[in-house]
């Protein structure tokens, strides 16, 4: 009796014959995948086009990655040209600017996630505590209005402002009694411009997704803080908080994941010669080495290698949150 509840336990029927449940029938799963396509077509409908989008602009253009290892020559093309190991990879580990690139993206990044994440969370909880609807929708709107401005435009913005003939912080300045400074020349100056514009541009953007979680919060548990005499700052504390701590949890290591890569436009746009020390980046030296100067192999080796410090922090982040929470990506 024994084998026979053994042999049932690990083992499923499909048409009268009994298959070894471990083995997953490829027949079982067919059929399954078959009723889910017939009963939620339109569902698989709507997700084609984002899967395109995915497969064309994600994974095909994976397919140059061979360059990095190559001398790429477009006149033979990636197939024909010549294999050169980690030529690029060591040329650019050696060369006089890899400690500053990494110095300069990785400070940048890090400053941007200290003072940029805490503050879109603050945002959401103060909106959130918002009870007039009207109010609370005309500083939404004034909140996200900057993310779609364009960045030249702001950077245009951050430049007028800046100006040390017209702009209105050296106007204060010497209101003051003090002298003008031209800000955009000094390198000490730069990463303060460059992050604190950033979250100006984003915080009402990205405190979206935590004031969406918030809307699922249930009232009652606020009730019952209400009743056992808790304050509105201890509601905060105590009920909002830790139901969207998941959410937070998910952002900052996604937003890890990407701390190797920060956007070269604004750092481009605000660089010059004075500041280029601290403003030149990983990626707008891939953009000048590799789009102006046409070095493209060396600068797909730089890509290739900062994706590998994104995917390598974004492990650790996840391993680190599984650790000491309940909530990680995988």
């Amino acid at each position: 009796m024994k084998f026979v509840h053994i042999a049932l336990y690990d083992a499923s029927i499909v048409d009268g014959r009994v298959l070894p449940y471990a083995a997953k029938s490829e027949r079982m799963v067919l059929m399954s995948l078959k009723k889910k396509l017939k009963r939620y077509w339109p569902l698989y409908l709507f997700i084609l086009p984002a899967l395109a989008y995915i497969l064309i602009f994600c994974y095909g253009p994976m397919y140059g990655i061979q360059i990095a290892f190559k001398n790429y020559n477009p006149a033979l093309g990636m197939a024909k040209s010549p294999w050169v190991g980690f030529l690029h990879f060591e040329s650019f580990f050696k060369s006089f600017y890899f400690s500053r690139l990494i110095t300069n993206t990785f400070t940048l990044s890090i400053y941007t996630i200290v003072v940029g994440f805490p503050i879109p969370i603050l945002l959401a909880l103060m909106l959130n505590e918002v009870r007039n609807r009207r109010y609370r929708s005309f500083l939404q709107t004034v909140l996200y209005a900057p993310h779609f401005v364009s960045m030249v435009v702001i950077v245009g913005i951050i430049t007028t402002m800046l100006s040390p003939s017209l702009g209105v912080i050296n106007h204060i300045l010497e209101l003051f009694g003090m002298e003008r400074v031209y800000f955009l020349i000094m390198p000490k100056a730069f990463r303060h411009i460059y992050v604190w514009s950033d979250v100006w541009q984003q915080m009402g953007w990205n405190a979206i997704i935590y004031t969406a979680a918030l809307s699922t919060v249930d009232p009652e548990l606020h009730e019952a803080a209400m009743i056992d005499g808790a304050s509105r700052i201890k509601r905060i504390w105590h009920v909002n908080l830790p139901l969207i701590l998941p959410t937070i949890i998910i952002t900052l290591i996604l937003r890890i994941g990407s701390i190797a890569t920060v956007g070269y436009e604004k750092a481009f746009l605000l660089q010059n010669d004075l500041n280029s020390e601290v403003s030149e980046i990983i990626s707008t030296y891939v953009y000048k080495r590799g789009i102006v100067g046409g070095q493209f192999s060396l600068t797909t080796a730089i890509g290739l290698f900062n994706n590998l410090i994104n995917v390598c922090m974004l492990l650790l982040a996840n391993k680190l949150a599984g650790k000491f929470s309940e909530t990680s990506l995988f």
